[in-house]
């Protein structure tokens, strides 16, 4: 089945296929597939088989946990024009998450038996694997640490911040259509924390809050504000 032309636009406007020959490319539209999601719906089970390299055409996913008693941990983010997955892959364990919609999405899949062909027939995309996972460490590393080190609002300018690492999340607009609900997921906190967090950011001038959505005035600002007590 043919891909859409959305599915289309983000691989030809994605780092890892700039460098790959008209061959290879083919085959990745070949064998690759694209669902549609509603919000809330899980897109792969944690402990399952991992059987496919994700990419993220159209919506926001978040990466996350549930532990026996209940408890919730929401590792990332992922937004539209991303691509992640990969470690569980090189590594061929069960998936060690859950992936479960924010708003409805549209989620393109590349299979495991092509993601392992090209790492074994382009120089390129290993290059760029590599990067994407160093990228990836230093985003846990500095998770961590955020979440055990800071208050709130540092938090929240963490969350915010770190939704425009230019190797993990290379298209993500300055208007970010995120309810404070869903902010609140991401960092962690509470929806009454989210907001009051989020206010302190919009009175720093760093950010102005909109009917369902965020939008960043001062990127840099924001950055300096997360590791503020670094």
């Amino acid at each position: 089945m043919p891909l859409s032309a959305e599915f289309e636009s983000l691989i030809a406007h994605s780092s890892w296929s700039a460098s790959l020959t008209g061959a290879q490319l083919a085959r990745v539209r070949q064998d690759s597939y694209e669902r549609d999601y509603p919000a809330g719906a899980t897109v792969c089970h944690r402990g399952v088989v991992a059987d496919h390299w994700l990419g993220v055409i159209d919506g926001l996913v978040k990466v996350d946990t549930v532990t026996k008693g209940g408890r919730q941990t929401t590792f990332a983010g992922v937004p539209a024009g991303s691509w992640f997955g990969e470690g569980v892959l090189l590594k061929a364990e069960l998936r060690p998450y859950s992936v479960v919609t924010l708003r409805d999405s549209k989620i393109g899949f590349v299979p495991r038996h092509t993601f392992e062909w090209l790492l074994d027939d382009s120089h390129s995309f290993c290059r760029f694997l590599i990067d994407q996972l160093n990228a990836r460490c230093g985003y846990y590393v500095a998770l961590i640490e955020n979440a055990r080190l800071h208050e709130a609002p540092a938090r929240v300018a963490f969350c915010l911040a770190e939704l425009f690492n230019p190797q993990l999340f290379p298209a993500t607009n300055h208007t970010l259509n995120l309810s404070q609900e869903e902010i609140g997921r991401l960092s962690g906190l509470s929806r009454q924390n989210t907001n009051r967090a989020l206010h302190e950011l919009a009175d720093a001038g760093l950010l102005r809050i909109e009917y369902g959505s965020v939008r960043i005035l001062d990127l840099t600002g924001l950055r300096d504000y997360a590791r503020a007590d670094d």
